[in-house]
Parts: C-alpha cells; structure tokens; sequence
C-alpha cells in the first residue's frame, strides 16, 4: 500500500533529468581541524582509508560509498559552521547487537555519548555522538 501510494506520487511529478539520480555517491565534511577529524575517523572508527588527494582532501571506502573530510575552499568558499553547530548528520546502518559494541568502544575511546543505545517507538535501536567538529553521528539498527 506504501509503494503504491510513492509511485504514484512519482508518477505525478513532473519529468525532470534529476529522475536518473539513483544513489548519493559521495558525502564530503567541511572540517575545522583536519588532523583531529582524521584521527577520529580512521582511529576510533576504523574507517578505512580510500585515498587522500591532498592534505585538504581525504576519502575513506564505506560499502559503496566514500566519505570525504575536506579543508572549506576546495571546493566552494562557505566560511566554515560556527563551533557549536552541528554542520551535518550521518547515520551509519549496523545489526542490533553492534550498536551496543559500538557503544562500549566508543566509550572505551573516550569519546562521549550523547545517548546511550535505546529502542525507539519508530523501529530503531540508536547511539548518538559527536566527532571533533560537533557534527552529529548516529549508529543504529532496525528492530
């Protein structure tokens, strides 16, 4: 009954060449401080690094799709987000028993949860926490 009802709001909407996007390919942080990101990307989450192209531009390989840290001015001139102010959300998609792991390895790393794993009323088991730039990031599962 969903699928029908998204279909047929796809079919009401007009042609346009942006239909043949199927997948977000690349998702790229703005960061303040590129050696603190770096480190907690590829040290406490064990990320595994792609390539780094620069200094200013560095990707990681998550499933299908990379994840850039990025130096602002590389590819526009936005000033970067004020401290504080998350600049983003990334949810990364594991099993319900990981997210626990994940909990406790986070902790052990010294990084500081902003909730611990719950159950939420909408089917997921979430972990939300911070990377150095106070960007939002969340680990969670269907239950």
């Amino acid at each position: 009954m969903i699928m029908d009802e998204q279909r047929e709001q796809q079919n009401r909407r007009p042609h346009s060449p942006f239909n043949a996007i199927r997948a977000i390919d690349y998702t790229v942080i703005f960061v303040r401080d590129m050696a603190a990101m770096r480190r907690f990307y590829e040290d406490v989450l064990a990320f595994p690094l792609l390539r780094e192209l620069s200094p200013n531009w560095i990707e990681y390989g998550l499933g299908s799709n990379t994840l850039a840290l990025a130096k602002p001015g590389r590819t526009a001139t936005d000033a970067p987000i004020p401290h504080g102010s998350a600049a983003l959300q990334l949810a990364f998609k594991v099993s319900a028993a990981e997210v626990d792991q994940y909990a406790d390895e986070l902790v052990r790393q010294g990084v500081a949860l902003l909730s611990p794993p719950t159950n939420q009323s909408f089917g997921h088991r979430t972990l939300f926490f911070r990377d150095p730039d106070d960007n939002l990031l969340e680990v969670y599962a269907e239950i």
